[in-house]
């Protein structure tokens, strides 16, 4: 990768598409949404991909689109991806030198958010399903280099801490943490569904 990046995390309804423009404007970057870069390359929506090809076929062109896009990227980019792309190893595989930022909410406000945002999710189903969905993902999401909790919190402060992480740990070309030092969240230790 020819370009800085930050890759921003999540389960449906986390703020992804919400912050990740704001977040590119504020630092100057391009943003970049891997859905809609899926969407393009498959000349079809998301849902339709996951009526056509199942959530596998569609798991299959988001690590293909991911994997382009980590190889072709020539501007400094905030990177939004699908809510299922970081809860699959390979992706994270993919993305362990890059800086990654987990927007993190309780599930009754992603689900909230999600329903209220008005977009076709083609994994949500009712609460229960969406709650186990979400514990299923965590361990993946919790690999990521920093969590920013975005509960009840305005996307002005939530890129604030980002932009806080990012001084603290300058992310070089390649997308990589320079250094070591924690943010104000979690250290790397261990829209789309």
């Amino acid at each position: 990768m020819g370009a800085r990046a930050v890759f921003l995390v999540g389960f449906m309804g986390s703020g992804k598409s919400t912050v990740g423009p704001e977040l590119a404007r504020r630092l100057g970057w391009d943003f970049v949404d891997l859905d809609c870069r899926i969407e393009a390359c498959e000349q079809k929506s998301v849902p339709e991909i996951f009526r056509d090809q199942g959530e596998t076929g569609f798991r299959l062109a988001e690590s293909t689109a991911l994997q382009h896009l980590t190889q072709s990227l020539e501007r400094d980019s905030v990177v939004a991806l699908g809510g299922g792309a970081f809860a699959q190893e390979k992706n994270r595989t993919l993305l362990r030198n890059c800086f990654s930022v987990f927007l993190n909410a309780p599930v009754e406000e992603l689900w909230k958010r999600s329903l209220a945002d008005g977009v076709e999710r083609p994994l949500r189903k009712d609460r229960d399903q969406f709650a186990r969905l979400l514990a299923e993902r965590l361990p993946g999401y919790r690999q990521a280099t920093i969590t920013v909790e975005t509960a009840g919190r305005d996307v002005v402060s939530i890129c604030g801490e980002i932009e806080a992480a990012l001084q603290l740990r300058p992310v070089t070309e390649g997308g990589r943490p320079a250094s070591a030092v924690s943010g104000s969240s979690n250290s790397r230790s261990g829209e789309s569904q």
